[in-house]
């Protein structure tokens, strides 16, 4: 992020220039020089580029907080005063991470030096942390033009030129707005999917008037918006703004929205075949494919205040084990002919995209046909040595149980799970793990020794003995993982616990010692043990993430700042 005096003083420089004679338009794009448009062509303005960061904190300083967080490439245009220059007309445009904006006179400049407490040196002043009284003296350091220039003219087409879509009349306050933006919301039920057309222009739908909805909030716009900003869940709920979450932190984003506004939203999404499962239960799951903003996996719930939907963004992607940060050793687990592989971790720290670097993996290198369940599918795999087989619950089979009692005649060599949520599905998925097949499922469970706790107790006491046995026979790997906010705050980075298939860790399960699990692991690194808090204790010393961060998911606590304090290969 660029130091925040630095942006104060160039911005200032900046506008004041719209004063001199003859100055029309302000031109900011990233990694080129600012120019200001003279006559009638472009001179430059500094000596050094500016960044796409600081232009956002221009824009943001011309009132734009409301409308940066959902640039697109259409423009996106507003009208604001400048302390000193007089109304402007901002526009907007942002090309893959490129920004590009123009800010243009929308009426005749002042004759003399307004306030120093005006729009823009209040705005520069308060949220950039500068003095206003800087900024006011700083653009009463250019003369005024002697004789008002009235730009009104060129404005619409030197928006036109750069910024090529439809402009509204002008209204009665002044300014021009792009033409509003419908989303065509219709569901193809019969694939499972729904769809969501590409945007037109068109008129405004009639939720665009409700309170507190904004035609520029609609669905895709915030989909596309968070696809952007690499963000990994969208929650649209009624009464709330917009909320991305980003490196795990739930950020609001534009006005509060009304039930109506959020109901008009989300339920022309909601695919035929989910509709009495939502009036009966008031919720369902559902997968969402868009044409321009990618996949995502739905919720769609009934809450106090209405309808909330949230919605997990999918790469289009399949991630490798290298992208992720995972330990390429874990690739050798999709070597086994047979067995349970578990990827287990709270929900929302990446256990489902592992799963599909390690489907990945096997479609890449073999010619095994593998038969997925999921509810629903999220990352579509493409076709490449493997006979690849998705299924999604509910649109192509009635269960979990149903379809890996059908998938056992399907001829597979491996399975792919879901989630292994109940007794029935794990009973299922062991039996095909005994029976030569390798399974892959995933556990909403902290850890792995609580991974295998889990899979035991779903049975009854009777039948736990006979589940002991199977699991300590055929269990080849749990991979239980966290993700923790990187130290640079970029994203988020990824701790493992690998615990491994072996005759010790057999012994155990199958004698229930289940509670000898941790001592097992603290002596176990020659048989590929990790444990999650060595993980992070690399990690830290990586200066990958933060010791405040690693001491919130470490299992151990009190002696894992020691540890992370000594070099490498010391403990």
């Amino acid at each position: 992020m660029p130091n925040s005096a630095e942006v104060i003083q160039r911005t200032v420089a900046l506008f004041v220039h719209l004063r001199k004679k003859d100055a029309s338009e302000i031109a900011l794009v990233s990694g080129r020089l600012p120019c200001v448009k003279v006559g009638g062509s472009y001179e430059p303005l500094d000596d050094q580029s500016l960044s796409t960061d600081e232009i956002y904190l221009v824009l943001r300083a011309l009132g734009g907080s409301s409308h940066v967080e959902t640039l697109s490439d259409k423009p996106t245009t507003w009208r604001t005063d400048v302390a000193g220059v007089g109304a402007v007309l901002v526009g907007v445009v942002l090309r893959g991470d490129k920004l590009q904006a123009r800010v243009l006179l929308d009426g005749p400049k002042p004759t003399s030096v307004e306030s120093e407490q005006g729009p823009l040196s209040t705005a520069l002043g308060g949220a950039l942390g500068g003095a206003p009284r800087e900024v006011a003296a700083a653009m009463a350091s250019v003369r005024p033009a002697p004789a008002p220039v009235d730009a009104q003219s060129e404005i619409a087409a030197l928006l036109a030129q750069a910024m090529p879509v439809p402009m509204r009349e002008r209204t009665e306050t002044g300014s021009k707005r792009p033409a509003s933006m419908e989303i065509d919301l219709a569901p193809r039920s019969q694939r499972g999917e729904v769809n969501l057309g590409a945007a037109r222009p068109s008129r405004a739908p009639n939720v665009s008037s409700a309170p507190g909805a904004r035609p520029d909030h609609a669905l895709s716009q915030a989909l596309g918006v968070a696809r952007k900003c690499r963000a990994s869940d969208v929650h649209v709920v009624a009464g709330r703004p917009l909320l991305v979450r980003l490196a795990q932190q739930l950020t609001p984003q534009g006005p509060v929205l009304s039930a109506e506004a959020v109901r008009a939203m989300l339920m022309p999404i909601i695919p035929d075949r989910c509709r009495a499962q939502f009036e009966e239960d008031g919720a369902c799951d559902f997968s969402l494919a868009t044409e321009t903003e990618g996949r995502f996996r739905v919720n769609v719930a009934r809450h106090r205040t209405g309808l909330k939907g949230s919605f997990r963004l999918i790469s289009a992607e399949i991630p490798t084990l290298a992208s992720l940060g995972l330990p390429e050793a874990i690739a050798h687990v999709t070597s086994h002919h047979q067995g349970l592989i578990v990827a287990t971790g709270p929900t929302g720290h990446g256990k489902t995209t592992t799963v599909a670097a390690l489907v990945n993996l096997i479609n890449t290198d073999t010619a095994h046909h593998v038969i997925t369940v999921e509810d629903p599918i999220e990352f579509i795999h493409p076709r490449k040595r493997a006979l690849l087989s998705q299924r999604e619950v509910g649109s192509h089979t009635r269960s979990f149980q149903s379809a890996l009692k059908a998938s056992l005649r399907e001829d597979p060599e491996v399975i792919v799970v879901g989630e292994l949520r109940d007794a029935e599905t794990v009973r299922m998925a062991l039996s095909a793990a005994e029976t030569g097949h390798l399974v892959l499922g995933t556990m909403n469970t902290p850890s792995a020794a609580k991974t295998i706790e889990r899979l035991i107790d779903l049975f009854p006491t009777g039948d736990q003995p006979q589940v002991r046995l199977t699991l300590a026979t055929a269990l080849r790997m749990i991979l239980s993982q966290r993700l923790v906010p990187a130290r640079d705050g970029n994203g988020l980075v990824v701790a493992v616990e690998i615990l491994p298939g072996s005759f010790a860790l057999g012994a155990l399960i199958r004698d229930n010692k289940t509670y000898q699990i941790p001592s097992l692991q603290q002596r176990g690194k020659s048989l590929g043990i990790v444990r999650l808090d060595d993980s992070l204790v690399e990690l830290v010393q990586k200066g990958a993430i933060s010791l405040e961060a690693a001491l919130a998911v470490a299992e151990s606590p009190g002696d894992f700042a020691a540890k992370a304090g000594q070099p490498p290969g010391t403990r």
